[in-house]
């Protein structure tokens, strides 16, 4: 077991991965998916079932352990994450390309609809309203059936290109500077920190393991977990509180 983080090795540790099976990879970062799907979810929960979220995870999974080249720079788990969340970001994106090709047409179609109806004083049949559209009558119903089959207005929100959630992840100059000096200073607190509450964050915030799961592989309780997380951040915030001015 890895003396830090109470983990295994092999499956953590740059520098022995590249003898590591892509199945054992697979099996053993199951519940990683699990738990990036169910961070995703919470973002965009009216826009996909949770379980779409991780057979797509699963996939992502299944590729990043079969491509995965060990260069000594990042554990396993790092790089499925990236990978993993990256697929599920992908579908969602492609899923909110079709609501706004809904929304656009239900629109144009609506006005369509309104200008008809008033020529014609009463609701407009479907073989109507494909003649206004220029439409055989099978491609008009079936886009009808495509535009409510979407939950336009959840989605779109969702969805906004303009969202943190899908903002690009490409930092600048100063954020990457700023970025280093923030880690730089968080190693060092941390490796100050009694070895059990070093453990336990770096389980919790990294591997993103619940209190329940810590409490499994350090051998106590989650009431004793989440003592010993409170006593951790305490200790971290005194010794981050100056950290921004101490150049």
């Amino acid at each position: 077991m890895d003396a830090r983080l109470g983990l295994e090795p092999a499956l953590y540790a740059p520098a022995r991965l590249a003898q590591v099976d892509p199945e054992r990879l697979i099996s053993s970062h199951l519940a990683l998916v699990r738990r990036i799907a169910w961070h995703v979810h919470a973002r965009v929960s009216t826009a996909i079932d949770v379980e779409d979220l991780v057979q797509i995870g699963m996939v992502a999974l299944i590729e990043a352990a079969r491509g995965f080249e060990d260069r000594g720079h990042a554990a396993f788990a790092t790089y499925a994450s990236v990978r993993v969340r990256g697929a599920m970001i992908n579908q969602l994106r492609k899923g909110a390309t079709l609501v706004r090709s809904a929304m656009r047409r239900k629109r144009e179609w609506g006005q369509v609809r309104a200008r008809l109806e008033g020529q014609l004083g009463r609701a407009a049949t479907d073989a109507e309203m494909a003649a206004a559209l220029d439409l055989p009558i099978a491609d008009y119903r079936a886009g009808m059936a495509q535009t409510h089959a979407v939950q336009t207005e959840s989605l779109d929100d969702a969805y906004s290109d303009h969202s943190d959630w899908f903002a690009s992840d490409d930092p600048d100059a100063h954020d990457v500077l700023e970025s280093e000096r923030r880690r730089s200073a968080i190693a060092a607190a941390i490796a100050d920190l009694p070895e059990r509450e070093a453990q336990v964050l770096q389980l919790y915030f990294v591997e993103e393991l619940n209190l329940e799961e810590i409490g499994q592989v350090l051998g106590v309780g989650a009431a004793r977990i989440c003592q010993i997380k409170k006593a951790a951040l305490t200790r971290m915030r005194g010794k981050l509180a100056g950290w921004n001015d101490s150049d």
